[in-house]
């Protein structure tokens, strides 16, 4: 199972993020009926911070538009599904494979910090597909053959559909990963020491311990134990812990015990009053009166008027461009 890993030289720090998309969500025309799904945030909230790689597999693959719809089909000869067309029922499973194959092999020359797929499609769905059996009832526990082919070639990449990310959650929590793995991409493909991992790992503390206490302390410890461990593997091992780590979400309570470990570093700068309004804004977002940035913006505030390292260099307190305003809906 092949990985976009530090192996290779990775993305350049003045290059932009790059995000594979289904060209139909950029408004492409390129749907079986010649239309398109555009979506206002992937095209104009997010589009205004990337670069995006648009792929339409079934376009690509020669089917033309408009062009018969497609659909998944359970065979009970194999665990795979079948791509078939409708109509004339004419299998294109083999050519979808081959087609997968070859442009993953070209994605993987781009560098890519992130994927959306297209919801429902027979080819780009993520979850919950359509697979029709031998009664003609659909269930809805099929992955579309492209989208399962490149969630298999490259593991830890990011991958979201654009129906979930109208959840506020998902989506931030999308985001987030997107520019963590891009971090985590440049960091090694640097020349990068042990020393440098430390640091790395450290600067991710609070992201981690809001996503996942457990997965921190494990990748605490293997970078305790990283001189032990030759250089590629260790680097594989902690980028598939790392971001699965942030691929789990990041719930009310974490982000309380973040926010109430980061009180602890403030309380030696602040008075009285000040240790007040910072706690009472935890209470306040830990049941629900204010969204998460409300104490985060507070944080940022006097983590920069008094200069404190250690909160100045956490990746938690700005994981994305503030102007995405995730975190007003969290």
């Amino acid at each position: 199972m092949e990985r976009i890993t530090p192996n290779r030289a990775g993305p350049p720090a003045d290059e932009p993020i790059r995000i594979g998309v289904s060209s139909c969500l950029l408004g492409a025309r390129v749907r079986f009926d010649g239309g398109h799904k555009r979506s206002d945030f992937v095209v104009e909230t997010l589009g205004r911070f990337v670069e995006y790689v648009p792929v339409c597999p079934e376009l690509e693959l020669g089917l033309g538009v408009p062009r018969e719809t497609l659909r998944l089909v359970r065979d009970s000869a194999a665990p795979a599904h079948r791509l078939v067309a409708n109509e004339t029922a004419v299998d294109h499973t083999a050519a979808m494979h081959s087609y997968a194959q070859r442009r993953l092999d070209a994605l993987g020359r781009e560098e890519l910090s992130g994927y959306i797929l297209k919801k429902d499609s027979p080819s780009c769905g993520m979850e919950r597909v359509r697979v029709y059996g031998a009664s003609g009832m659909p269930t809805r526990d099929g992955v579309g053959l492209f989208a399962a082919a490149l969630m298999r070639r490259y593991p830890s990449l990011p991958v979201e559909e654009e129906g979930r990310l109208n959840d506020p959650q998902l989506r931030e929590n999308f985001v987030e990963r997107v520019f963590a793995y891009r971090r985590l991409r440049r960091f090694f493909a640097s020349r990068w020491t042990l020393g440098g991992l430390v640091r790395f790992h450290t600067m991710h503390k609070l992201s981690l311990m809001a996503h996942s206490p457990k997965a921190y302390g494990e990748l605490g410890r293997l970078v305790a134990d990283a001189k032990g461990i030759p250089r590629k593997p260790l680097a594989e091992r902690y980028e598939s812990a790392f971001m699965d780590a942030m691929k789990k979400l990041a719930t009310r309570a974490r982000h309380t015990n973040v926010l109430q470990h980061m009180l602890g570093y403030l309380r030696p700068y602040l008075d009285a009053d000040s240790r007040a309004e910072l706690a009472t804004l935890i209470e306040d977002y830990r049941r629900g009166l204010v969204p998460l940035i409300v104490p985060i913006a507070l944080f940022r505030h006097h983590v920069r008027r008094f200069a404190i390292t250690y909160l100045e260099g956490q990746a938690y307190l700005e994981p994305h461009p503030k102007e995405l305003m995730l975190r007003n809906h969290v």
